[in-house]
């Protein structure tokens, strides 16, 4: 009897779960749980959330400010309610989908709601915007799921409720991807990294005869059009793609294998799949499973589909597909060819690093993958551990690996032999003594700021790999906690981070720390962008409650606007009154300039579109602003957006510390040093410049007979040097004050220690004094190879350091530096005479 009972219950469970219904809610407090997660996952209470027995989808509700993140659209009608934010199969919390927006939908809406909630079978969820909302023409959404879609069907309807014919747009648009395509009338999209192993396609599968969503739609009085579109998600776009293409008409089914001539299963392998004949057209990629396993539907024909693999050769095979005939398709491949790493400190610790595979002696250059991941960018490889295996293609290779700007380098040629793995070990050993300091780059994102694709765990891999020791957590528009994913990685011995945010618009942007991410709520809780950027500031100092140690700062400062011409009249009119003293610090580096001693406020440069125009030299007129009395500190950062390019290394601060382990870094220590302007910024060179009376940065000292002594020592590490040192007074660079190895060689030494002199600097008014330090003849392309930032040359400096002359303490000067203070409306005329008319004036 139990063995029967127990039968029965199974069979019972079993007709539950045979018949188990989709379901459309609305997520409130108790169900947002519920919502999936994934690299671009958006979902927040007030959505409505989607699901079958195969995927999960979430709608963006008709909520105040509803946008996917900071960049989805811009403009006043970037908000986008009613539309598709996130797509997953179900239960694997893998969402790589930013937007699906049918028919470009943007804007207000009228109201998303549930239709029918799926104990019929069928669960939808409506959107729609009446005509009186949008020129007459009123729009309608539906997105509905059934058990068994691996996918969301997707019917839009339009209304032309006016008198007058209209042209709508039936065009779709989706968000974000580096790989796409069209094949059989299906558009496919891989993820933004190919590891997270999934994909996405949609394609027409109801409208009018005729209709080409590309072209504009003629729409009489009265009239309507009604198109459905299936989306579909899987673990590769050729996955997606063949889930749409069965809800056209017969496909068959293609399975297989891939594994290495050991027997190994390949899980790194993509298929290349293409159709054959007349059309051949790019079906996209498969990704096979951990045990090299895959299996996809296509429409009937024949394929070929190429097998591969970093390290590897390339095996292309062809297969036909049939409905009702199953077809298998097995590789087996060559053994990947390596380098397996073992990277330590000089106590045996392993290490984040950088690896760079510089293609030498005619072997093509390596690309390792898309340049916004951390693990395979372009020749890069950024690692949160000393040990790890890179798989690449045989030929020689000079390898070289980093870790900072404070450790040695290890550089090696390697041969690499196909299907052989090479060990490359070492050790990264401290060079550069920075006790006491701890190294910070204030701004930087990932793909939760919406305007790049970078993985949040690569963007702190990538800056663990630089050395980077406190780095607050600054997303566009949104308040977002770095923490869990550095403690994920085990890398809390090797970085620090606060919650906070960038504040971002159309003009000044603004950096503020900390804040409280409030989870599931829109932008996590942050404030409104406002064009003034002193409402801004005020803003960000009040929000969820005053915090004396908060920090604003304002980034990539338009610093004619924001201080000298605010309406961009052409006369200068103090900027943005008091705005200097709501904010701490300005970005004057987070590029690859050395303007510091530009000796100009502008120069003439090309735009975007290749015409000559003026482009401001921002660390000049910073130096300007010194003199006129503006004392906010300046700052260097990265803002990366990627990993190679655009990564993170190229300048950095260091602050004063009383740990110098990163897990121990106090935020509020940090801030307090940063807004006192204690301070200096670097390319490579470790500077440190103290008075006689150990004045330093962001500090004041009196002058004792007229002169202050400087004492200036410049370390660097065995891949970075410097050959110069000047000492800026009142941002005057003097000759006098100028020092090079070619003119001073036994002031300039060899090894680490660069520069070890005290400098005596006559005075005959207040002064602040800023040493640069800089290589003038060579550039840190060592440490960072192929990529842009190898260009930049090693460059540091300091704070001002203020001394008051006469006991009444220091009092700028005023002195513009030979030119008026630039402002807007500027012709390349004009810049081009008043450079002339500097260049000739009398010193």
């Amino acid at each position: 009897m139990k063995l029967c009972f127990s039968a029965v219950l199974t069979f019972l469970a079993s007709l539950v779960l045979a018949h188990a219904a989709p379901e459309a809610f609305e997520v409130g407090p108790a169900q947002k749980g519920q919502l999936p997660q994934g690299k671009e996952a958006d979902g927040i209470i007030g959505d409505f959330l989607l699901r079958n027995d195969k995927v999960e989808a979430v709608i963006s509700g008709n909520l105040p400010l509803r946008r996917a993140n900071m960049s989805t659209f811009y403009g006043s009608n970037g908000i986008t309610p009613g539309c598709l934010y996130d797509l997953t199969l179900r239960g694997t919390n893998n969402d790589q989908l930013t937007i699906f927006a049918p028919a470009q939908q943007q804007g207000m809406v009228s109201w998303v709601r549930v239709v029918k909630d799926g104990h019929d079978g069928d669960a939808v969820v409506e959107c729609a915007v009446t005509g009186a909302n949008h020129d007459g023409v009123a729009r309608y959404h539906q997105y509905q799921v059934r058990d068994g879609w691996e996918g969301v069907k997707v019917t839009t309807t339009l209304v032309n409720e006016s008198a007058e014919p209209k042209k709508v747009s039936l065009m779709d648009k989706w968000t974000n991807f580096l790989r796409i395509g069209n094949a059989l009338g299906i558009a496919w999209a891989d993820a933004v990294d190919p590891a997270d192993k999934a994909g996405y396609a949609y394609g027409l599968v109801d409208a009018p005869a005729g209709l080409v969503p590309t072209k504009p739609y003629d729409l009489a009085p009265g009239a309507s059009v009604t198109v459905a579109r299936f989306i579909a998600v899987g673990h590769s776009p050729v996955e997606a793609l063949g889930v749409v293409a069965a809800q056209r008409g017969p496909v068959g089914q293609l399975t297989g294998t891939v594994r290495d001539q050991a027997g190994a299963p390949v899980a790194s392998a993509e298929i290349l799949v293409r159709t054959t004949g007349e059309f051949d057209a790019n079906v996209g990629v498969v990704h096979p499973d951990a045990d090299g396993h895959f299996a996809v539907t296509l429409p009937e024909g024949k394929y070929n589909a190429t097998f591969t693999d970093l390290g590897r050769p390339d095996v292309v095979q062809t297969v036909e597909v049939k409905a009702g005939t199953p077809a298998k398709l097995d590789a087996a491949m060559a053994i990947a060819s390596a380098i397996h790493f073992q990277i330590t400190d000089d106590t045996g610790r392993t290490l984040p690093c950088k690896a760079q595979f510089l293609a030498i002696e005619g072997t093509e250059p390596a690309n390792l993958g898309p340049q916004n991941r951390a693990h395979g960018c372009v020749d890069q490889y950024h690692s949160e551990k000393g040990d790890f295996r890179v798989q690449l293609p045989p030929g020689k290779y000079r390898v070289v690996v980093t870790h900072g700007i404070e450790y040695s380098h290890l550089e090696q040629p390697v041969t690499l032999a196909a299907g052989a793995t090479f060990d490359f070990t070492g050790k990264l050993k401290r060079l550069v003594d920075t006790r006491g300091w701890v190294s910070a780059d204030y701004h930087n994102h990932s793909t939760q700021s919406g305007d790049n694709t970078c993985g949040t765990p690569d963007r702190i891999i990538n800056l663990a790999a630089e050395n980077i020791e406190f780095a607050p957590t600054t997303e566009h528009n949104r308040l977002y906690d770095w923490r869990p994913i550095i403690y994920q990685l085990g890398l809390s011995s090797e970085i620090q981070t606060v919650p906070g945010m960038e504040l971002t618009g159309s003009l000044a942007h603004l950096n503020s720390f900390p804040f409280k991410p409030e989870p599931f709520t829109q932008d996590n809780g942050a404030p409104v962008w406002n064009p003034d950027p002193r409402i801004a500031a005020i803003t960000l100092r009040d929000w969820q409650g005053a915090e004396p140690d908060r920090w604003v700062q304002i980034n990539h400062p338009d610093m004619v606007k924001d201080f000298i011409d605010a309406d961009d009249d052409g006369h200068a009119d103090g900027g943005f009154h008091g705005l200097a003293e709501l904010i701490d610090g300005i970005e004057t580096q987070n590029g690859n300039s050395t303007d510091i001693l530009a000796g100009q406020p502008f120069r003439i440069g090309k735009n975007s579109q290749g015409k000559e125009s003026v482009q401001p030299v921002r660390e000049f007129i910073w130096l300007q602003m010194l003199n006129r009395g503006h004392r906010y500190a300046a700052m260097a950062v990265n803002d990366a957006h990627t990993v190679y390019g655009n990564g993170v290394g190229g300048w950095r601060m260091y602050m004063p510390s009383k740990s110098d382990q990163p897990e121990e870094i106090d935020w509020r220590e940090n801030c307090r040093h940063a807004k006192a302007g204690h301070s200096y910024l670097t390319t490579g060179p470790f500077l440190q410049v103290l008075t006689d009376d150990g004045t330093g940065p962001g500090d004041t000292t009196r002058a004792v007979g007229g002169s202050v002594k400087l004492k200036v020592r410049v370390q660097c590490t065995d891949w970075i040097d410097i050959d110069r040192v000047q000492v800026l007074v009142n941002g005057r660079a003097r000759p006098e004050l100028n020092f090079t190895r070619a003119a001073n060689p036994k002031m300039f030494r060899d090894g680490v220690v660069k520069f070890d002199e005290t400098i005596e600097i006559p005075l005959h008014e207040s002064a602040h004094l800023i040493v640069v330090a800089l290589g003038e003849h060579s550039d840190i392309s060592l440490g960072y190879g192929t990529s842009s930032q190898a260009k930049m040359r090693p460059c540091a400096y300091h704070n001002p350091i203020f001394v008051d002359l006469d006991g009444h303490g220091f009092t700028p000067n005023g002195d513009t530096l030979g030119f008026p203070l630039p402002v807007a409306k500027m012709t390349v005329e004009e810049a081009r005479r008043e450079l002339g008319a500097a260049t000739s004036a009398p010193k």
